[in-house]
Parts: structure tokens; C-alpha cells; sequence
């Protein structure tokens, strides 16, 4: 980045092919949908080679990178809201990447006690990820494909390390309430567990 920063062009195509898989992959699970995902990850390294000459080395450039994504894709979120095609659940056309289901399962704590089909399994699993608040799922995203520790998920999502251990505790809760029914007898994730809606309003102290 610091090679970006004094123009080098070859630097910063090196920067988007070692991470805009990663941005894709995150923003395809934060907004449900492929074809968006991949014109925000354009916007997202925009952004990066706009603001290259006020770069300063401090934390890691992916937590930076990150950061970045996550302002995107709430804006991209809040714009979709306002035009009243927020969805809950992914479209049916708009594929998530298939190790979505081991992320959930694994966030959440909960193995099968049946046997499922991949594709079965794959799309109650984008049910249940899709029911969590924005921010337990970026949380929950950051934690188990970035495997970013507490301190770096508070740097991405300004936060507390404290906070960012109690909004995962609760995704993962709101995970096993969403998947467990399932898993157990084939029934249909429908509603959002009930404390969800305090989500879109953190505490003080998720915010500090």
C-alpha cells in the first residue's frame, strides 16, 4: 500500500488480486446478491486508490481494506431500504459462496442430527445467516472467513473488543435458535429471532 500510495500502478494490481475475492465474498454475503457485490468491490478498491495519498501505516491493511467494505456495503444497504428491496433471504438467482453453510453451523455451534442434502443444508443455512442484524452478520463474516480476533473486528466496525464479543455471542445464539428446528426436524427457517431488531440500534457501548 505504501507503493500505491506513491502511484505505482503495478503495486495496487497486486493489492486487488490478493483481496478482492475476500471483499466479494463479504460483500456478496452482507448484500445478497452476486452481481452487486462484485460492482461494490469495484467501488471499495475506487476508494483505496482515491485515498492512497492520505494512507498512513498504522493497523493492517486489511482491517483498513475492510473497513472500507463495511461502509460500503452499509451504504449500498441503506439505499436498498429506501427503495423498500431490503431482502432477508438471498434470491434464488443470487448464489452465495457454498462454504456459507460451515460458517454458520461452525458460528453457531450446532452439528446435524439428520442427514442433509448439500444444497438442502445450503439454503437454510443462507436463511439463517440472512436473518441476523448487518452487524452480527459482518461480525460473524470478519470472525470466521477473515478470522480477524476481537480487537481487529472493533477496529472494522468501531467497537469495542468487548462489545464485539457480546454481538458475536448473540449472533451465534440467534444462529442455533434460527438453525436448530431445522436441523432437528426439516422445519422452515421463517422469522427472525426476537431480539434482532435491537440490532439496528446498538448500545452506547457497541458503538464506543
Amino acid at each position: 500500500m505504501l507503493l500505491v500510495r506513491d502511484d505505482d500502478a503495478q503495486a495496487f494490481e497486486e493489492l486487488m488480486l490478493r483481496y478482492q475475492n475476500r471483499v466479494l465474498s463479504l460483500l456478496a454475503h452482507l448484500v445478497h446478491s452476486r452481481d452487486l457485490a462484485e460492482d461494490l468491490t469495484q467501488e471499495v478498491f475506487l476508494r483505496v486508490y482515491r485515498a492512497r495519498k492520505r494512507y498512513v501505516p498504522g493497523a493492517k491493511f486489511s482491517t483498513w481494506l475492510f473497513t472500507i467494505a463495511g461502509n460500503v456495503a452499509s451504504n449500498a444497504l441503506r439505499t436498498k431500504s429506501r427503495r423498500k428491496e431490503v431482502l432477508l433471504t438471498p434470491r434464488p438467482n443470487d448464489s452465495a459462496p457454498q462454504s456459507l453453510d460451515a460458517v454458520a453451523l461452525a458460528a453457531s455451534g450446532l452439528m446435524p442430527t439428520r442427514q442433509l442434502d448439500k444444497a438442502e443444508l445450503c439454503s437454510a443455512v443462507q436463511r439463517a445467516v440472512g436473518s441476523l442484524s448487518d452487524r452480527q452478520r459482518m461480525a460473524v463474516l470478519l470472525a470466521k472467513f477473515e478470522h480477524m480476533n476481537y480487537v481487529d473486528i472493533g477496529a472494522v466496525m468501531d467497537m469495542t473488543p468487548q462489545a464485539v464479543k457480546s454481538l458475536l455471542s448473540r449472533a451465534r445464539t440467534n444462529l442455533r435458535e434460527a438453525l436448530q428446528p431445522y436441523l432437528d426436524r426439516g422445519a422452515h427457517i421463517g422469522g427472525l429471532p426476537t431480539d434482532l431488531n435491537n440490532e439496528s440500534h446498538p448500545s452506547p457501548t457497541e458503538t464506543n
